[in-house]
């Protein structure tokens, strides 16, 4: 049975770019392929707010961000930490074998700009990681509050998770001066996973070019070499690209300002029928996620029946993560789903549960 997807990501997939992916294949070093990449990475600059390189990589968003470690990290990290994905983040730096520091948040409270700055007044550190929407606990910390702290610190690396926010909300790369900016594909851009994007800043690339062990695969130098020639620096994944291409298409179609009013209002709508039902949200309200809603299950109803039981009526839903899982759920709302999508799934709920109606 196909699942409606309202799970964290991947999320649903319009058939227009299912049908994108079944391009007859072209060769990637082909001068069809340099228009292709050429197109899609001049469409991205524009959703992103760049005038800087834009690269696209054949990997989970975590291939990118290990390398941004690799590329970027020299002295010291800071690794801030508030949710499973952020902490993970800080266990490949120090698997990379960087001397790095976890500064840790309660889950479901935000990375602050006082802690940013208190971490980086230190002088201990030469970079610095964040995730700007953290998926396990539904949180999007203030960004352009953290960006204007790091003004104050120039020489440190900026590095900043968007994986599961750009293209649901303004996010203005060189505004906020960002210096490498990581986004997958599977969650606000609707694609299937597999293709990441990644920026890297001219202060980026020096670093990235003075550093020794960066690898080959993830290298910011390489990548930058290539993208002079609107090309990867390995085999890209091709049909993920023209799909790319094709959303983009349709996102400018559908106008960025109201793309981005969409998510805003679904995210409204999802927060309004749960506490309606009784439930609280898990983060601070002016903390929630734009794109999934994390929600503490203060009713204490059976969350593993629940997901079973619509499970079986064709959708997919998420009883929380890690270490609350159960205690929470989440609901995804992001990418070209519409607010009919969202009563589907909750006309399943109260089928399931007539006490949530």
């Amino acid at each position: 049975m196909q699942k409606k997807l309202f799970i964290p990501g991947p999320v649903p997939v319009h058939p227009d770019i299912l049908a994108a992916m079944a391009t007859p294949m072209i060769g990637h070093r082909m001068k069809e392929y340099a228009e292709l990449h050429g197109r899609v990475t001049a469409g991205l600059k524009k959703v992103i707010g760049t005038a800087g390189p834009v690269f696209l990589a054949t990997s989970s968003a975590f291939g990118v961000m290990e390398g941004a470690i690799r590329n970027l990290v020299g002295t010291r990290c800071a690794n801030f930490c508030n949710g499973a994905f952020s902490d993970k983040w800080h266990d490949v730096t120090r698997r990379c074998g960087k001397e790095a520091d976890a500064i840790r948040f309660e889950w479901g409270t935000p990375v602050t700009p006082e802690a940013v700055d208190a971490a980086l007044s230190t002088g201990r550190y030469d970079s610095m990681t964040m995730i700007h929407n953290e998926t396990s606990t539904g949180v999007m910390s203030p960004l352009p509050e953290i960006a204007d702290v790091m003004k104050k610190y120039p020489d440190v690396m900026f590095i900043v998770d968007t994986v599961s926010s750009m293209s649901a909300l303004d996010i203005p790369v060189d505004q906020l001066g960002i210096d490498s900016c990581i986004f997958g594909v599977q969650k606000a851009f609707a694609l299937p996973p597999g293709l990441t994007v990644f920026t890297a800043s001219e202060k980026a690339l020096k670093r990235a070019a003075g550093m020794e062990g960066r690898g080959y695969y993830f290298d910011y130098v390489e990548f930058a070499a290539n993208d002079q020639k609107d090309n990867t620096p390995s085999t890209p994944c091709i049909s993920q690209i023209c799909a790319m291409d094709r959303q983009l298409e349709r996102m400018f179609a559908e106008g960025l300002d109201v793309r981005w009013a969409r998510h805003r209002e679904l995210a409204s709508h999802v927060r309004e029928w749960v506490r309606a039902r009784g439930f609280e949200l898990f983060p601070e309200e002016r903390y929630c996620s734009r794109t999934l809603t994390c929600v503490r299950n203060s009713r204490g109803i059976d969350l593993a029946w629940l997901k079973k039981k619509l499970g079986e009526a064709g959708f997919a839903f998420d009883d929380g993560y890690g270490k609350i899982k159960g205690q929470t759920f989440r609901i995804a709302h992001m990418g070209d789903m519409t607010g009919a999508d969202l009563d589907g799934l909750f006309m399943a709920i109260t089928t399931i549960m007539p006490e949530l109606a």
